[in-house]
């Protein structure tokens, strides 16, 4: 399933679920299947993924108040990341020393563990939630087609485009939905692998939480994910942007604007959280030492 950060209680997590050259139509038997066929069976695809594969990569996320890289490594107790890098200039010995601090501390508080396990496994149910809901909240509408390359989908593999637009019919459950009534925009399906390579999605009108009480996000909101198979059997997310701006709760302003690319993926063995941690610390002293270098 794709890899997704959170960022608000009021399900502006949502909008960050999950340069193309066209391509011929597709073979007969994939013409067959109906625009809302093939986004139900893609659906079934990305809950259904979970072959328990571990991978390590870096994350590089932008926002205007700057940049920050991190190591990264997936553990069978969740996600240690290390940071390594600030504006992309690495981090001095004191500043290394205290991201260290930082993960021993964690590795060392097994009630702080437990909560960063809770929040991505809270994180995981709100992503299937969407994915579940995508089918229903909207209207598709075939729009060509595009083939994969690295970090879109995967390489020489067709790509089918579809437009969405908000389902009148559509009633959200809860307000984890509720961002889904006014977004439009298009999918990249892989139509072979059945996985979704690109959601490209805008509001188009102001999108309200709990009758307007909890907060709403502003027309204009956008947010862009792009998968690929980064590995052979595992897709990942390779790139994830987004721009939205709102109140929360009335008077607490949102303003998120973020660019993250992830890159440099690798298998990784499975580990514990302070195995990870350990793995992540080896890495880090690696690229200083080599970073030093003449």
């Amino acid at each position: 399933m794709m890899r997704i950060h959170f960022n608000t209680k009021l399900a502006v997590s949502v909008a960050i679920l999950a340069l193309v050259r066209p391509v011929p139509a597709f073979p007969a038997d994939q013409s067959l299947e109906s625009p809302i066929e093939l986004v139900r069976r893609t659906v079934e695809g990305e809950i259904g993924t979970g072959n328990g594969a571990k991978a390590m990569f870096t994350d590089h996320k932008g926002t205007p108040q700057g940049s920050q890289t991190k190591l990264v490594v997936e553990t069978r107790e969740g996600m240690a990341g290390m940071l390594v890098a600030i504006d992309n200039k690495p981090l001095s010995p004191a500043q290394r020393q205290a991201e260290e601090a930082r993960l021993e501390g964690l590795v060392n508080n097994p009630e702080g563990l437990k909560r960063k396990q809770r929040s991505e496994k809270e994180d995981t149910e709100h992503v299937t939630r969407i994915m579940k809901a995508l089918p229903d909240a909207f209207l598709y509408e075939s729009d060509g087609s595009a083939v994969g390359n690295q970090e879109i989908g995967k390489p020489g593999d067709q790509l089918v485009r579809l437009k969405f637009r908000p389902n009148p019919k559509y009633n959200p459950p809860s307000h984890v939905e509720q961002v889904l009534i006014g977004m439009q925009g298009y999918l990249l399906i892989d139509a072979n692998q059945h996985r979704i390579a690109k959601m490209d999605g805008t509001l188009t009108k102001e999108v309200s939480f709990g009758w307007g009480i909890l907060g709403h996000l502003d027309r204009g909101g956008h947010f862009l994910v792009e998968q690929a198979e980064v590995i052979p059997g595992d897709w990942e997310v390779t790139h994830m942007s987004l721009s939205f701006t709102g109140k929360e709760l009335l008077f607490k302003s949102i303003n998120i604007k973020s660019d993250e690319a992830f890159s440099n993926f690798r298998p990784a063995p499975n580990l514990s959280f302070a195995q990870g941690v350990d793995l992540l610390k080896k890495q880090q002293a690696e690229l200083a030492e080599n970073q030093q270098r003449p």
